[in-house]
């Protein structure tokens, strides 16, 4: 795509070129490695912005919250530009009307929910779009309670985005499981990944998106994302769900924030480190977590934070959170 000086100007271009246009190439976030360049066609893009449209049941202003060069946010900037709206930017105030749409991350909603002026914005959204990691139960009741409507998506940058919306796959896009692993098909798939054949071979498969991402289909066909594949941490022999026990720790009323992540250790082979604000004591935590899970998926270390820290798409970092594991416990010794 060639460029002006404005992204919007351009993306505009692109979305009306006659022809096909060359592809657009997106990074992702790279939150557990190096960050992958996705290569999306127009014909991807234009498939998941208009089964958006058609699942949301209309089509409006967009508000960006997320950045641009990330595909969240490139398609919050589709979807307003096809339906006649220059987007609102990231620095601008919400809108003072009501029906808009906007997309944002379980950690900003979070916070917003905290702040009354933030809460009377988001009531006026139509929809707010959900991604980008899991959503904890308690904060989409926290979300409707404040009269905020909200969509969980789930999907990935090679998916063009969100591609399945509460649990349902949007028009035309296929999940299937194959041995506990999610597997993504149909238009809004990548073309795969530039200047690397091997991992496109690899995660491309016969039609198929591979993710890193466990899941099931329950009984009414709806997909339930059970975690990254890599986020079951083997401490001492036991596979421990780390999703799973950040869920737990999210519900102590103590805890305003949390993540976890396993990090190599030479007793347990791995350990499972919680970074948590909030005041509370450690043993306090390993029994919230024991009261409901067994005794071995306790954290085996709390780190206190002021805030977790994050990427700039909003999502954790958890390379960072990896290195302050390892900056604590040499500090314990």
């Amino acid at each position: 795509m060639t460029t002006s000086g404005d992204p919007s100007a351009d993306l505009r271009a692109w979305l009306a070129a006659e022809q096909e246009p060359a592809p657009l190439v997106v990074e992702t976030s790279g939150s557990t490695g190096r960050p992958k360049r996705v290569v999306l066609s127009r014909r991807a893009v234009l498939a998941s912005a208009r089964a958006t449209e058609q699942r949301l049941g209309g089509a409006g202003r967009w508000v960006l919250r997320l950045p641009r060069t990330y595909v969240a946010g490139l398609q919050v900037v589709v979807r307003s530009l096809l339906a006649g709206h220059e987007p609102v930017g990231e620095a601008e105030p919400w809108p003072d009307d009501e029906g808009w749409f906007t997309s944002l991350v379980p950690t900003q909603l979070h916070r917003m929910l905290a702040d009354p002026a933030e809460v009377a914005a988001l009531r006026r959204a139509h929809t707010v779009l959900l991604g980008g990691g899991p959503v904890d139960p308690d904060l989409r009741r926290r979300a409707a309670g404040a009269g905020v409507t909200v969509v969980a998506t789930y999907g990935a940058a090679e998916t063009a985005g969100g591609c399945v919306y509460d649990g349902l796959p949007l028009e035309g896009v296929r999940v299937r499981i194959d041995d506990g692993r999610v597997l993504l098909g149909g238009p809004t798939l990548f073309e795969g990944y530039e200047s690397d054949p091997q991992l496109t071979a690899e995660t491309l498969v016969d039609g198929w998106f591979r993710t890193s991402d466990a899941g099931r289909l329950d009984d009414e066909g709806r997909l339930q994302v059970l975690g990254r594949l890599d986020d079951v941490v083997v401490s001492g022999g036991v596979n421990v769900p780390g999703p799973a026990v950040a869920a737990r720790l999210r519900a102590h009323p103590a805890v305003e924030e949390v993540e976890v992540v396993g990090v190599p250790d030479e007793e347990w082979g791995n350990r499972l480190v919680a970074f948590v604000v909030g005041e509370v004591a450690e043993g306090e935590l390993r029994d919230w977590v024991a009261a409901e899970h067994p005794r071995a998926w306790a954290p085996r270390q709390v780190v206190r934070v002021g805030a977790v820290p994050l990427l700039t798409n909003g999502k954790p970092d958890r390379l960072a959170l990896t290195r302050l594991a390892g900056a604590a416990a040499r500090e314990r010794e």
